[in-house]
């Protein structure tokens, strides 16, 4: 039974998390394109549209077609896929916690990669959080899921480093 709860929590979160994200990006793309960027709480927190061909700030997005569509498309999808059948057969042994790090990573990398398919290489971006000149590059709830459930990851690896090195 345990095994099939996992697999609901990776299943459920997943999907929540990629409507969320499908949900955001419709509002940006409706609300933000081709306008001026809106700013709250002393331009901490900024709504600002922009279009991604590449990864994180844009790394890559003026490689050649075939790398692109090789790196941003075809190895994510692979990648994407192997975690998928990962968390399926492994859901009996591995953690609550760590099966909802990877459904988060899995969420975000198949909400960027949806973008990228539909939109023509195309991610849709458009949070900004700074304070005056430090600021974040602008990017999107997938990113937000897929950073989070990493650093859970890590954090998970650490606490259990930390555990087999105490006994």
């Amino acid at each position: 039974m345990k095994q099939n709860q996992k697999i609901l929590i990776f299943s459920l979160l997943s999907i929540a998390c990629i409507g969320c994200d499908r949900v955001t990006k419709n509002l940006a793309k409706e609300h933000l394109q081709n306008r001026e960027p809106l700013s709250y709480f002393h331009d901490t927190f900024r709504l600002e549209y922009a279009e991604n061909s590449g990864a994180f700030l844009s790394f890559g997005a003026d490689w050649p077609q075939f790398a692109g569509l090789l790196m941003f498309t075809i190895l994510p999808l692979g990648l994407l896929s192997a975690l998928f059948i990962y968390a399926i057969k492994k859901s009996g042994k591995i953690s609550y916690s760590k099966m909802t790090a990877l459904s988060l990573v899995f969420a975000g990398g198949v909400g960027n990669l949806a973008d990228r398919i539909v939109y023509n290489k195309h991610v849709t971006d458009f949070l900004n959080i700074g304070i005056n000149g430090i600021r974040t590059g602008i990017f999107n709830f997938a990113d937000l899921f897929v950073s989070t459930g990493v650093l859970l990851l890590l954090l998970l690896q650490f606490r259990e480093k930390k555990d087999i090195t105490v006994m």
